[in-house]
């Protein structure tokens, strides 16, 4: 019995002290020093480490709800997540949490990151952990060929979506090219349990192939400019103006045409080029990001 007053009132002692050192956030300034080293607040915890990381928890979703909200903070979000996982790093939502909103420059992703492979390590079945980490490899830092090798272990984990698969795919185009999708995804095929999965497969390869004969009229394309030093108006300027005898039979029955949106070469079918597509709303994003993060560094 005297050793669990003891314990009690040490643990009371570690939250008082966690507690002044971080104070309500009305009244805290955004500062670091406010944020226990981890292992320090792994022993202040006297064992109860769950108890501990609740508090440290709640103060993150306090930032968060706040009318500020995070923007500005990430860096006080992320050692308030820090500290959560490493006292329980069998959690599983702060992972998900640190991933959603530590996006404010490329070193709040980065530090995102860190914190998902540390939830990685302790879920591996979790198909989740790897799908954020590959987003902001992705979309974030840019970074396609770490993306895909973050994302492949989840492809086969239960639960994860069948568009993975496919997501994987347009990400090997960016890093292995071409081929590599096309092997990928004709693998899936034969190990595909139904029907329907084999379908969805090979209209996955059939994008693959309509995105070679894509390039195949790009490389023409180039030719035409260099001849006639003009752009072409309509992909049939390609026969036309002599650069191609035909035009390569577009893979679902369809034609070419030029993009209204990218002016690149696209399938009348398809209406895109393979690969990871981002709209125009998540460009801006992704600029206001790199601007930010240009930004911090200095530059």
């Amino acid at each position: 019995m005297l050793i669990r007053i003891l314990a009690a009132v040490g643990v009371a002692a570690g939250i008082a002290l966690a507690s002044a050192e971080l104070p309500d956030l009305s009244a805290q300034t955004q500062n670091e020093a406010f944020v226990p080293d981890p292992e320090f607040a792994k022993l202040l915890s006297f064992g109860f480490d769950s108890v501990m990381g609740d508090l440290h928890w709640l103060r993150a979703v306090q930032i968060v709800g706040s009318p500020q909200g995070a923007s500005g903070r990430n860096s006080l979000l992320a050692s308030l997540i820090d500290v959560v996982t490493t006292l329980d790093p069998w959690v599983d939502h702060p992972y998900r949490f640190a991933a959603v909103w530590l996006t404010d420059d490329e070193t709040s992703v980065r530090k995102s990151n860190e914190l998902i492979r540390r939830g990685i390590a302790h879920h591996p079945d979790d198909w989740r952990g790897y799908f954020y980490l590959a987003f902001n490899h992705m979309f974030f830092l840019g970074e396609e060929p770490e993306a895909a090798l973050a994302l492949a272990p989840a492809v086969n984990l239960d639960g994860a979506p069948p568009y993975l698969t496919r997501l994987l795919a347009r990400l090997k185009s960016s890093t292995g090219g071409l081929d590599a999708s096309a092997a990928f995804l004709h693998e899936m095929s034969l190990q595909a349990a139904s029907d329907d999965e084999r379908e969805r497969y090979q209209k996955a390869l059939d994008e693959v192939e309509t995105e070679r004969r894509a390039r195949f009229l790009d490389s023409a394309r180039i030719e035409y400019v260099r001849r006639n030093k003009r752009d072409i108006a309509r992909v049939e300027d390609l026969v036309t103006g002599g650069v191609l005898r035909e035009l390569p039979p577009e893979p679902f029955g369809a034609g070419w045409k030029i993009s209204d949106e990218t002016g690149q070469i696209v399938s009348s079918h398809v209406r895109y080029r393979y690969g990871v597509k981002i709209d125009g709303t998540n460009r801006k994003m992704i600029e206001a990001f790199r601007a930010r993060s240009r930004s911090v560094r200095g530059e």
